[in-house]
């Protein structure tokens, strides 16, 4: 093709560079376009600046460009290399990708905002690349996003459990509450998981965290009040993993009812599970009627039901000389339910009252852990499960870790400013 005005507007290149070739494959719907320089200009060298003369060129390099005309558009390019008097020999900066990549900014930042909302999978069908290239573009964008990142810790923390596969296999997840993303992913659940991301900060940038929330796992408490100065005061146990163990409790109490009752014949809770573990706020309308007929029942589940309604309150109050006392009252109550899996429920929250009533004072959940674990579980569904668990921890971080993803443009002898 002879007529390259059109695509030197289209792709904004300017002297001292030209197009001086370009291939067109209507059968494999591809464009290949050479670039060229004009001969005997001087070039900045990268270290002082100086315009320095041309010592020779690099080996040719081809870049992936977005699509032209739905054509792949491949770049091809030999950058010079130059002779300064005070630094040597030094290769010009390359102003279409970044060093060593085979992808121009522009393609890159498009495989970065596809591989967000599609599945690498979906990305190297639509964009025609294979997937190791587009897996190097998520790796590199996540280790350039933590080159950028401040090495700080954050004020408010969360800290829960992930699964990663079956059989128990765990990964450790910090959040940055105020941000509303992933800090720090480690394998296990464990005292040294937890403890692994702590020591990444000294003793004076500790001090400034102001609340750590989390559920009742013992080794997070311990790792939490092993570095974290005056932890006793800090940590703040979840709401939602405070009445999970209540409402594990009345499912429990359901199921051995049902036995019981079952093997006298009777089935009327049969399917009633979820009955006892929604909030009335969350039942579906159509079930109040049935529910309202259990409740007027003599079942050991129905005492159950109002014991883990009625915890619900304890949020309520803000102060925690009130919450002791509502608790109080309520431990009073389930510990003489006769119902064992309650009895068991409520002994559990009273040894651990002291970082329950925390939450007067620090107002905060771990309902974005819960947020970021739903959206993690949407990130394995996408690829399928994960084999590897540093791949897995990559996609976490791509997707929650809140960093600064996209490739910045370097100020080098060729640059692509328009698509």
């Amino acid at each position: 093709m002879k007529n390259t005005d059109f695509f030197t507007d289209l792709l904004g290149i300017t002297k001292p560079w030209f197009i001086d070739e370009i291939s067109l494959n209507q059968k494999a719907k591809r464009v290949d376009i050479f670039i060229d320089h004009t001969p005997g200009i001087k070039f900045l060298c990268p270290e002082c600046k100086a315009y320095c003369s041309v010592y020779d060129h690099s080996k040719e390099r081809v870049f992936r460009h977005l699509n032209i005309c739905q054509m792949q558009t491949y770049i091809h390019v030999r950058f010079p290399r130059i002779n300064c008097s005070h630094h040597g020999i030094k290769q010009v900066d390359c102003g279409l990708g970044e060093e060593n990549s085979v992808m121009t900014y522009e393609f890159e930042e498009y495989i970065i905002n596809m591989e967000h909302e599609c599945s690498l999978q979906s990305v190297t069908r639509i964009a025609k690349v294979d997937w190791h290239s587009c897996w190097r573009v998520m790796e590199k964008s996540v280790e350039r996003g933590f080159a950028r990142k401040k090495h700080r810790i954050p004020t408010r923390i969360g800290v829960d459990e992930k699964s990663f596969a079956k059989g128990h296999k765990y990964e450790t997840l910090v959040y940055n509450i105020d941000r509303g993303c992933v800090e720090y992913v480690v394998d296990k659940r464990d005292q040294a998981s937890l403890e692994s991301y702590y020591k990444r900060f000294n003793y004076e940038d500790r001090k400034d965290v102001n609340v750590v929330t989390m559920d009742m796992w013992d080794p997070y408490i311990a790792a939490t009040k092993a570095y974290i100065p005056n932890a006793e005061k800090k940590i703040v146990f979840d709401r939602y993993h405070v009445m999970k163990q209540v409402v594990d409790a009345v499912d429990k109490t359901r199921k051995e009812e049902h036995k019981y009752l079952k093997a006298e014949g009777n089935d009327i809770l049969k399917g009633t599970r979820y009955l006892w573990l929604w909030s009335n706020e969350n039942m579906p309308e159509y079930r109040h009627k049935e529910f309202e007929e259990l409740r007027s029942k003599d079942l050991k589940v129905c005492r159950a039901w109002a014991i883990k309604e009625n915890l619900r309150h304890l949020w309520d109050y803000c102060y925690e000389g009130c919450m002791r006392k509502y608790f109080a009252d309520w431990y009073r109550w389930a510990t003489h339910s006769r119902l064992e899996a309650i009895i068991k429920a409520a002994k559990t929250l009273k040894r651990h009252l002291d970082n329950i009533v925390t939450y007067a004072k620090k107002r905060i959940t771990n309902a974005l852990g819960e947020s970021l674990n739903s959206k993690i579980e949407k990130v394995k569904r996408l690829a399928c499960g994960f084999r590897n668990r540093e791949h897995y921890k990559i996609a976490i971080y791509f997707h929650c870790g809140g960093l600064d993803l996209f490739p910045k443009r370097l100020k080098g002898p060729l640059q692509i400013v328009k698509a």
